[in-house]
C-alpha cells in the first residue's frame, strides 16, 4: 500500500491557473482550420486527431486535470531490475543509462514528450531508488557510461526534491566515487530547475553543494526553449522561469561544475525571427553557454490542437503557421517515437540552418541527435558526431570521460 504525500509548490504562477479556469475552448476541426486561413488539404486521421484533442482539452479543463496535483504515492522499486538504457531511436549512444525514480513530474508541460502533456495519472516516486542505483553503479563501474537524470521527469522537482530522492540519488554517486575513485560512471543532467531548486535543502545538504562534490564528473545541461515567454508560462505552468533557469548554470559554474551546453527544446517555428534567435542566442552566451541541442517541437495531433490554440490565445497568425508545419499531407512520415509529428522536413532543415547561422555569431556550437541526423539527412561535416566542443547528440560531453 503506498503513503500519499502532499507536497508543496516551489514555482507558484497564480496567473496561468486562472487563465486555464477562464479559457474558452476551441473545436479545432475542417471549419476552424478553414476559417483561420488553412487552404491546404488535410487528411481524415490528422482531422480526427485534433478533434480529439479539442475534446479532451475541454474535458481535463473543466476536471481539473490539465496540470498535475501536489500529491504523491511514495512506493519502493524491485531493486533486482535492470536501469532502462537511453537508445529511444535505436542509434543513440548504448551506454547511457536511465535514472528515473518518479512516475510523473510536478512542472506539468503541456507538450511533454513523455506523456503527450496528459498529467492525469497520480504521480509516484521510489523512495529505494538510490539503493537500487548503488548497486548497478557498482557492478558497471569499470565501463564507460553515462546516467542520464533524467530523460523521463525532471530531476529537481517538487516530488525528488520535498522526500530527499534527488538528494540520495547525488550522495549515492558520491559514495560511489569514494569507494571506486576510478569509477568510469558519469552523471548527465537535463533539468528545468531553477536556482532556488539548486539551492533546496533536506538533511542540511543543498543540491548544488552536492553537485560540486561531484566536480569533474557531473555535466548539468539547462533546458530552456524559444517560444513566447506568456506562452512558455502556460506550456510549462510550474517551470522556472528562464532568466531563473540561467541564473542556476551560473551557480553551477560558479561551484566548478560544467554547465556550459543547453538543450534548447521544444522551439516553436513560427517564433523564430531573426529578433526573436538572436535575443535568446545572446542570453545564452551571456550565461556562459557555448554548446546547444535544437529540438523543434514534436507532437500528436491531440496535442497540437491545445498547444494551437493556447498559440493563438496570443497571435492568431502563428497559430495558423504552427498548423502549417506539421499537418501537410507530405509530412506523415516525420514521426518521433510513439507517433510524435515534427514539423516539415524542408521546414526544419531550414529552421535548424537559421538556428545555426545567429548562433555561431555568438561562438555556440550545435550537437544533434541520430534521429534528426538521419530524418533531415545532416552530413558530418555540417555537424559533426562529436563537435570541436567535444558534445555529442543529447549535448553528451564525451571528455568527461577523460577526466
Amino acid at each position: 500500500m503506498a503513503n500519499r504525500l502532499k507536497l508543496e509548490r516551489q514555482v507558484k504562477k497564480d496567473w496561468v491557473e486562472k487563465f486555464l479556469i477562464e479559457y474558452r475552448v476551441q473545436m479545432v476541426d475542417q471549419d476552424y482550420l478553414r476559417a483561420l486561413g488553412l487552404d491546404s488539404e488535410v487528411s481524415s486521421e490528422v482531422l480526427r486527431g485534433l478533434e480529439q484533442g479539442s475534446r479532451l482539452f475541454e474535458k481535463r479543463l473543466r476536471s481539473g486535470s490539465l496540470i498535475p496535483r501536489l500529491e504523491l504515492d511514495l512506493k519502493e522499486i524491485d531493486t533486482r531490475a535492470d536501469l532502462e538504457i537511453h537508445n529511444y531511436t535505436g542509434s543513440c549512444p548504448t551506454m547511457t543509462y536511465e535514472i528515473n525514480p518518479v512516475v510523473g513530474c510536478n512542472v506539468g508541460c503541456l507538450y511533454c514528450l513523455v506523456t503527450d502533456g496528459v498529467h492525469e495519472r497520480p504521480m509516484e516516486a521510489y523512495t529505494n531508488y538510490h539503493s537500487y542505483l548503488r548497486g548497478i553503479l557498482d557492478r558497471e563501474q569499470g565501463e564507460d557510461h553515462f546516467y542520464y537524470f533524467s530523460p523521463k521527469t525532471e530531476a529537481f522537482q517538487e516530488a525528488s526534491l520535498q522526500t530527499g530522492i534527488a538528494h540520495n540519488i547525488l550522495r549515492t554517486f558520491i559514495d560511489h566515487y569514494e569507494a571506486y575513485p576510478n569509477s568510469r560512471a558519469r552523471l548527465f543532467i537535463a533539468s528545468k530547475a531553477g536556482v532556488d531548486h539548486l539551492r533546496y535543502k533536506h538533511r542540511g545538504d543543498r543540491i548544488i553543494d552536492l553537485l560540486a562534490r561531484l566536480g569533474s564528473r557531473v555535466q548539468f545541461n539547462t533546458s530552456v526553449s524559444i517560444m513566447p515567454a506568456k506562452l512558455r508560462d502556460i506550456l510549462e505552468p510550474y517551470g522556472a522561469t528562464i532568466e531563473k533557469r540561467l541564473e542556476a548554470v551560473g551557480l553551477c559554474q560558479d561551484h566548478g561544475i560544467l554547465a556550459e551546453s543547453a538543450l534548447v527544446q521544444p522551439i516553436i517555428l513560427p517564433y523564430l525571427t531573426e529578433e526573436n534567435m538572436h535575443d535568446f542566442f545572446a542570453s545564452l552566451k551571456k550565461a556562459g553557454i557555448i554548446n546547444y541541442k535544437p529540438e523543434f517541437l514534436t507532437l500528436c495531433m491531440e496535442n497540437l490542437a491545445i498547444i494551437g490554440q493556447l498559440l493563438g490565445s496570443l497571435d492568431k497568425k502563428m497559430e495558423l503557421d504552427l498548423y502549417k508545419s506539421y499537418i501537410g499531407l507530405e509530412n506523415r512520415d516525420h514521426k518521433k517515437q510513439r507517433d510524435r509529428t515534427a514539423p516539415s522536413k524542408a521546414l526544419s532543415r531550414q529552421g535548424l540552418e537559421r538556428l545555426m547561422k545567429v548562433s555561431s555569431q555568438y561562438g555556440l556550437t550545435t550537437s544533434i541527435c541520430y534521429w534528426v541526423r538521419q530524418q533531415l539527412r545532416i552530413s558530418e561535416d555540417e555537424i559533426p558526431i562529436i563537435n570541436k566542443n567535444g558534445y555529442q547528440c543529447l549535448g553528451y560531453q564525451t571528455r568527461l570521460f577523460n577526466s
